[in-house]
């Protein structure tokens, strides 16, 4: 039964306090959507005894199967907190909790960031056996960049004393071990804006628990508890209740090491006031002691039913466990408490949120939270509807109301500001509110809150900026952790149905915040996608949902490469116009180490002011600061990690062949010479130019195809090499398993970088780098290596060059151009530098 009305929410969603927009991140696996159950059976929309078992937030058929989460899916519960819980600025003690739950394997880590940009607050949930793993340290990494203030949630730790059977004092070492490497991670990545957000048990950012069986608290709970029955202040037992601390029964006083007054060791406090207790009665539970139980039962003042008295065993357990310390209570209080509501979270996210000028109407509005003010809402994602091939534009308001039939501003991605593509003026049909699988109407939103959009996803196609005011800039695009590195090509069986493929390579752009859905030259449909799953749930949707069961052939997968040079040019190259009266000289020389990975991370960007980029290129490349500053443009598509660089002294009309350079320099370094891959870390030196004096004979039409070849033989010159992407791959298995490990990377061209025992389990934990190429199928032939005992996670890390000379035929760069050449229909062999390259 659900106990609140829409009326109940479009109330609260007035007062702008009472709302939480929240994300649960963690890794693969460690329980995020079994854990947001709890908190869905608190707000009634599902049966308590289900929870943990129905996965709400799983919608889709394959998620259900698989039990992974593949869409991030959001949901608004209400809820009315117990009165001396609320916090001070609240009005009332009704909630409006907008809660996201992301998926945690890292071929999505696409849907957290989406989901993240809507949140202000996230749970981090982090299992208590394995600890913090990779895919942790990624999301809280992306987390705290987007200043989104984290709490902790240690889940399953029904495991620890069922399956580890760990004593007390071991289960608090790892519990606080593990938070311990959460904090490390957060106070790596601190922000001057956010402030410190590590967390604390002793401050309540941290709940322990189990979702599986619907329990947890935080030690507010228990300080509750004693503080009545003691009689003191619960601050002060808060503090005492975690770490070093350790009370003398014999003395009646606190002291912070273990000997008590008689010599005998006196258990943690933690130990003593907490874990005895839930110790007690799992121990008297599993082993079936009635008496036992009963007597406890009516310490704790919990009442059986008589079918619950019935049961036995776990599910007595559960039962149990779940009246005396209901997980939801315990979340929803870190929820409320904890967590920033929209009001104080926009301050100081309005700083790397908008793009615009810090001081304008609509930042003001947003760093406000302003109903009043002009519409500012982020899209997200796109949600599909139960119609086929339409979407949901599911986002957030940061400023002023959304209403139904309301005329808005769509500005999309490659919106820039004062010019007119990728905008339209059109009025949104509808404004609903997203829960889960089902969604409700509403009239309209403030400011604050998540909505949903009908009648806009013709006109956006992964995320956009919706505004009603003129003067308004666009949000700050998100940031990837992942890259679309693994691509496909596909094609219909029957050619008559290439349109419907062509429309729904449209829609699969649509849904996904990552997959790229391209055309290449030779006529080939390509999809990439961050990894072989999200690939293949990727042509899963495409061939059933968006091209309506279309019989689809898709190629092996394809990884793609990148070109770069290896050495400094042997000599400078000349390459003369159509008409012989310009020419043009050129080097090529390699990047120093790091600089492409700065230029990927826009540490440096084609915006930055000339003499502040010129002076970290000094400083920490060690360039000439003059020729640093002299930067002509970036390239591919003008951001990419390649450079053009004036070094000439005194050259006439200089400037006026400047862009056709550019333009020639995108083309070269989107098609490199090698295998036409993209280019990477490459720097262009012009050394000399001789132009013609008459300006029609040096028009685009001579200087481009000109400069193109003259970059094309600076590479040849400059020994030029092939990049391939390397994952970074992390394997969580038993001891007895690492033979197999071992054995099956080095199949793989894959290499160890560290092994680390985890402290109190038998688990191994064990890096390596992986290259896409050799990675697929890696998966399923580990697994029958170690039969079924290692759990692979791949991240895509760095690129890294193939070994060997690409001329020479026998080896590995020789054969992947070869292949790629033969791929793409090219002439066979790399092009000689004769073909570039003029004589004087």
């Amino acid at each position: 039964m659900v106990n609140f009305t829409i009326q109940q929410i479009r109330e609260i969603m007035n007062k702008k306090n009472n709302i939480r927009n929240m994300c649960v991140i963690a890794h693969v696996d460690h329980g995020k959507s079994t854990l947001t159950d709890s908190l869905i059976a608190e707000a009634g929309i599902i049966a308590g005894a289900k929870a943990g078992e129905a996965r709400f937030t799983d919608t889709r058929e394959d998620e259900q199967q698989r039990c992974i989460t593949i869409k991030s899916t959001g949901v608004s519960l209400y809820y009315e907190i117990p009165k001396d819980k609320v916090p001070g600025d609240a009005d009332g003690n009704a909630f409006l909790v907008n809660l996201i739950d992301s998926p945690g394997h890292v071929d999505f880590s696409s849907e957290v960031t989406a989901a993240l940009r809507v949140s202000d607050g996230a749970l981090v949930v982090v299992d208590s056996v394995e600890g913090v793993c990779v895919q942790t340290e990624t999301v809280l990494r992306q987390a705290l960049t987007e200043r989104i203030r984290p709490v902790l949630m240690v889940n399953k730790m029904d495991r620890q004393l069922l399956e580890l059977q760990l004593d007390m004092e071991e289960l608090y070492q790892s519990v606080s071990r593990t938070i311990e490497t959460a904090n490390v991670i957060i106070a790596t990545y601190k922000d001057e804006l956010l402030g410190d957000v590590q967390v604390y048990p002793d401050k309540g950012t941290v709940a322990f628990g189990s979702g599986l069986h619907g329990w947890g608290f935080t030690l507010t709970k228990f300080a509750d508890m004693y503080a009545k029955k003691f009689g003191v202040e619960r601050s002060k037992l808060m503090s005492r209740l975690w770490g070093d601390n350790y009370f003398d029964p014999a003395t009646k006083k606190w002291k912070t090491n273990p000997t008590g007054s008689n010599g005998k060791d006196i258990p943690r406090a933690f130990c003593q006031f907490i874990l005895d207790p839930i110790y007690k009665l799992f121990d008297a539970i599993m082993k079936d002691h009635k008496d036992k139980i009963e007597k406890m039962l009516k310490g704790l003042n919990i009442q059986l039913k008589s079918d619950e008295k019935e049961l036995t065993g776990k599910n007595l357990l559960k039962t149990i466990m779940k009246k005396f310390l209901p997980a939801a209570e315990a979340l929803l209080e870190m929820i409320v408490v904890h967590l920033p509501s929209p009001v104080a979270a926009q301050k100081y996210r309005v700083e790397n949120l908008y793009e615009g000028p810090k001081d304008d109407e609509a930042a003001t509005a947003i760093r406000n939270c302003n109903p009043d003010g002009p519409l500012i809402l982020y899209v997200s994602k796109m949600v599909p509807t139960t119609d086929k091939g339409r979407f949901y534009a599911f986002g957030r308001v940061f400023a002023g109301t959304v209403k139904t039939g309301q005329k808005v501003r769509i500005m999309g991605a490659n919106y820039v500001y004062g010019k007119k593509e990728d905008l339209y003026v059109k009025s949104i049909q509808r404004t609903v509110l997203m829960m889960g699988r089902y969604v409700e109407p509403i009239e309209d939103v403030p400011a604050g809150n998540t909505v949903g959009l009908v009648g806009v996803d013709q006109y956006i196609l992964k995320s956009a900026t919706i505004s009603t005011s003129e003067t308004a800039h666009p949000m700050v695009q998100m940031k990837f952790s992942v890259s679309p590195v693994v691509r496909v090509a596909v094609e219909p069986k029957n050619a008559a149905d290439l349109p419907k493929l062509v429309e729904g390579l449209k829609r699969l752009g649509k849904s996904d915040p990552l997959v790229q859905c391209t055309i290449e030259e030779s006529g080939e449909h390509i999809v990439a996608g961050a990894g072989e799953l999200h690939l293949e749930i990727c042509l899963k949707d495409l061939q059933e949902e968006y091209c309506g069961g279309v019989p689809l052939k898709t190629s092996d997968p394809v990884v793609s490469f990148r070109e770069t040079v290896s050495a400094v040019s042997s000599m400078t190259v000349l390459a003369k116009s159509p008409n012989k009266h310009n020419r043009l000289f050129m080097t090529a020389e390699p990047f120093p180490q790091g600089l492409s990975e700065d230029i990927d991370n826009k540490v440096i960007s084609e915006k930055d002011d000339p003499k502040t980029r010129g002076k970290i290129l000094a400083d920490k490349y060690g360039w000439d600061p003059t020729e640093a500053r002299k930067i002509w443009c970036f390239g591919p598509d003008t951001i990419g990690p390649n450079m053009v660089i004036d070094t000439t002294k005194g050259v006439q009309y200089l400037n006026e062949i400047k862009d056709s350079v550019i333009a020639a320099f995108q083309w070269a370094t989107k098609e490199g010479v090698l295998a036409e891959e993209n280019c990477r870390g490459i720097r262009a030196n012009i050394m000399d130019v001789t132009l013609h004096t008459d300006a029609i004979h040096r028009g685009g039409g001579q200087i481009i195809p000109t400069a193109r070849r003259c970059f094309y033989a600076a590479f040849l010159t400059a020994s030029p090499q092939m990049l391939e992407p390397v994952y970074l791959v992390e394997i969580q298995s038993p001891d007895n398993a690492v033979g197999g490990i071992y054995s099956c990377l080095n199949k793989r061209r894959g290499h160890v970088i560290s092994e680390e025992q985890k402290f109190g389990t038998p688990l191994l934990h064990v890096k390596a780098y992986l290259p896409v190429m050799e990675s697929f199928g890696f998966t399923a032939d580990l697994r029958s290596q170690t039969s079924g005992q290692a759990f692979p996670q791949c991240v895509f890390d760095h690129w890294q060059q193939i070994q060997g000379d690409p001329y020479k035929g026998d080896t590995k760069s020789a054969q992947v151009v070869t292949s790629i050449r033969k791929r793409k229909g090219l002439k066979e062999g790399i092009p000689p530098l004769d073909n570039y390259l003029d004589k004087m």
